[in-house]
């Protein structure tokens, strides 16, 4: 994982660079590294606190340099889990959402009522393109896209041609 590769080079000195993820849309990819520490000190227990905290779609790193002081199993085992906790408690927290672009097609004269129906709505915009027509390209939730496209025929009373197209992750609140 890219991710994990880039810490690693950060922190090339470090005598380990421990690693756990959980990603996939039902958590089906999950990987730990112990990277030399003893077999079960140090990526499992920052999979189980990525587990215990619920996250989806996540990489945890835990850097160490050791120190001269030998910790033993549960000395390792609680350095990597305190580490974790520590890291994930000060990361900001990202929220991708799935949404479906929908190219809105109109005339110039449903504009105004297009973009207030939107606005109001909370509809996220990625563009709007000013040609003969107008061309609104809109990103509801992508559950809601089906449900979208039936408003936006009915807004328009059947004069949109619209146009569903891929689904696309957004980060929430951006």
């Amino acid at each position: 994982m890219q991710f994990i590769d880039e810490i690693k080079r950060l922190h090339k000195t470090a005598t380990h660079n421990c690693s756990a993820y959980m990603v996939g849309e039902r958590d089906q990819f999950q990987k730990q590294s112990d990277d030399g520490e003893p077999s079960g000190t140090a990526g499992k227990p920052i999979l189980e606190v990525i587990k215990h905290k619920g996250l989806k779609n996540i990489a945890v790193v835990v850097t160490r340099y050791f120190g001269g002081t030998m910790l033993g199993a549960g000395g390792l085992v609680r350095a990597y889990t305190d580490g974790a906790v520590a890291g994930i408690e000060a990361a900001d927290e990202i929220v991708n959402v799935l949404h479906r672009e929908v190219r809105v097609s109109v005339d110039y004269t449903w504009y105004g009522k297009l973009e207030n129906e939107l606005h109001g709505r909370g509809i996220r915009v990625g563009g709007t393109e000013f040609t003969d027509r107008v061309i609104v390209s809109c990103l509801p939730v992508e559950p809601e896209a089906e449900a979208f496209i039936a408003w936006m025929t009915d807004l328009t009373q059947g004069q949109a041609e619209i146009e569903a197209g891929e689904s696309v992750y957004y980060i929430e609140g951006e």
